[in-house]
């Protein structure tokens, strides 16, 4: 029989094929919606699905649960945020790359705020896996690939992003072992739900929505299966999964991206991305086979099942 950390580990590589393999939809479905506002439609989606989903769940919840799902989205939202407003200002391939170093920051972060020793073998693996996605997203140009010179203010607010989605991934992993992942599941999407449409007259996006069907398809597909499907395996992942592998897993989003591009457009990488992508790959398979289990992963007993 399958193990609940083996499955949540499946899941959790499941659920970043999903995100990679629908990043060129979401691009040209930027042709016919404004950032934001696509983003603020998609998740609100997603919390309605979760709400009726999940509705007997949502009638039973505490107080803890309420305030821990609120600080979940909250890092949710400024992740979106700061990303989208940063990527206004900056090349979609340091975009991906600063975003990128919150595999990094999480165990940085774990060590420094919650005294959480990561084995030699974690950090290889991180070390490994952030070096493969500094050769697949940053073209090979200036100091190593990547003019330090050209840093401005969207990139500043990318770092920002990663700092946000690195917390949100910590915080999620603490949520969960305390309090049913149904409920932070749900809340972590209203909340940032609400928050995206409160942000788009406060930045003053110059917004525009165009009905087509490859708009309604992007809609439905992000809202319902990469948000509300996506965030829902990974809060309910997150139970038996430390935050560390968790991030590891989602840095081969910009891989299974490129796997899409091949199959469907018949991109092909040369041989530095194609390294980058062998260094994801090894990263993630050498914190899985040979690193320890440290962060916040829940007790078996008394969580509740995916299936509940």
């Amino acid at each position: 029989m399958v193990s609940r950390s083996l499955k949540a580990h499946i899941l959790l590589v499941v659920a970043t094929m999903v995100w990679g393999g629908t990043f060129a939809l979401i691009k040209n479905a930027l042709d016919h919606a404004s950032p934001l506002l696509f983003n603020a439609v998609r998740m609100t989606l997603a919390g309605l699905s979760l709400l009726l989903l999940f509705r007997k769940r949502m009638r039973r919840l505490s107080g803890g649960a309420l305030r821990a799902g609120g600080l979940v989205g909250v890092f949710l939202w400024l992740g979106f945020g700061f990303q989208t407003t940063g990527l206004k200002l900056t090349t979609p391939s340091k975009s991906a790359f600063l975003t990128g170093i919150s595999i990094v920051l999480v165990p940085v972060l774990l060590a420094i705020g919650w005294h959480r020793r990561i084995n030699r073998w974690t950090a290889l693996g991180v070390g490994g896996a952030f070096v493969g996605l500094y050769l697949m997203t940053v073209p090979g140009s200036g100091l190593l690939g990547f003019d330090l010179r050209s840093i401005n203010r969207g990139d500043l607010l990318t770092l920002a992003c990663a700092l946000a989605f690195a917390l949100h991934i910590i915080s999620m992993g603490w949520a969960t072992a305390k309090h049913p992942f149904q409920q932070i599941a749900t809340l972590q999407a209203v909340v940032a739900a609400l928050l995206m449409l409160l942000t788009i007259p406060a930045v003053a996006e110059r917004t525009y929505w165009h009905w087509s069907p490859l708009l309604i398809a992007a809609i439905l597909v992000t809202g319902l299966v990469n948000t509300a499907a996506g965030f829902g395996v990974q809060a309910w992942a997150q139970q038996f999964t430390p935050p560390t592998h968790t991030a590891l897993i989602f840095s081969l989003e910009p891989v299974f991206a490129w796997i899409t591009s091949y199959l469907l457009l018949g991109e092909r990488l040369g041989r530095r991305a194609t390294l980058g992508a062998v260094l994801i790959l090894g990263g993630v398979l050498i914190s899985e086979l040979k690193g320890s289990v440290g962060g916040f992963v829940a007790e078996p007993d008394g969580m509740a099942g995916l299936a509940d």
